[in-house]
């Protein structure tokens, strides 16, 4: 599984790791195989949420007695980002997945909160060993501008965002901006929200192309495509054992430039929105 350094944090993490949200309760069982799985073929990312409640303790199970391997991510809602409440989330969380610190704690999204009670918050985790990094999600440049006023260089481990390739928004200034001060871009929603391109589409007709090419699956391709830059790394849910090595065997494929010019072309990038796209 190919990695990547992951922000300022220096901590090697794979290109593609796993994320949990609306992983199904109901069938807990095949969801804690599956991102065991997971974590044996590489994907130690494992990314889950305050919001996603019983994810939580999902992912407790899956990694009782793995905890070190794993590269943990959690977050806050931004209801709960005040200095008090932040803390008492995130030890809320913490007792969920049964673990004395994360990796990595993300505020979801923007809300009222000055971003500087959150921010010293998360700083003051930090220093108690709870947190060894945070990061932020569903943040447009002018969110991050003021998180970094806020926090200074180095501060910052990621942005979690939206991106597919029916979904590019973040490649007109989002992306450029965390590139250029070193914030890793963790892509959710990788094959998007059943609008994955159809056999039909002009994507799906290059999908199929490249896929034939390689070897690989259409949705192998996709994941190879999101990540091709140096910051990006992606985070796709897979409660099937199945989907865990489709997933798992994108870590090290990557395109030509002409195959991605190829992609490029029929899943164009569309206009800058004037506001950042988030489910």
């Amino acid at each position: 599984m190919r990695q990547k350094i992951f922000g300022p944090t220096g901590r090697p993490v794979p290109v593609i790791g796993q994320g949990t949200w609306s992983l199904d309760e109901g069938h807990r069982p095949d969801a804690v195989a599956a991102l065991r799985r997971g974590l044996d073929l590489g994907m130690s990312h494992i990314d889950t949420a305050d919001m996603y409640g019983e994810a939580e303790l999902v992912v407790a199970e899956a990694i009782a007695g793995r905890r070190d391997e794993v590269f943990l991510v959690s977050k806050v809602l931004p209801n709960h980002a005040s200095a008090r409440s932040v803390v008492t989330a995130c030890e809320r969380s913490l007792a969920r997945l049964k673990t004395d610190r994360l990796d990595s704690y993300l505020l979801h999204w923007r809300g009222g909160t000055p971003l500087e009670e959150t921010i010293g918050a998360f700083e003051g985790l930090v220093r108690q060993g709870k947190l060894l990094s945070w990061g932020v999600s569903n943040f447009d440049v002018p969110d991050l501008e003021e998180a970094l006023a806020v926090a200074g260089d180095g501060r910052i481990a990621c942005n979690q965002v939206l991106y597919h390739l029916g979904e590019r928004a973040i490649e007109h200034a989002v992306l450029p901006w965390c590139e250029a001060h070193g914030v890793a871009v963790v892509a959710y929603s990788p094959f998007g929200h059943d609008d994955f391109p159809g056999p039909d589409s002009a994507g799906g007709r290059v999908l199929g192309e490249i896929a034939a090419e390689t070897g690989a699956t259409q949705r192998q391709i996709a994941l190879a495509a999101l990540t091709r830059s140096a910051s990006v790394f992606t985070i796709p849910k897979a409660a099937r054992l199945a989907h865990v090595n489709d997933n798992a065997a994108a870590g090290d494929l990557t395109l030509t430039d002409r195959q991605w010019q190829r992609l490029d072309e029929a899943c164009p990038r569309g206009p800058k929105p004037a506001h950042l796209p988030m489910l």
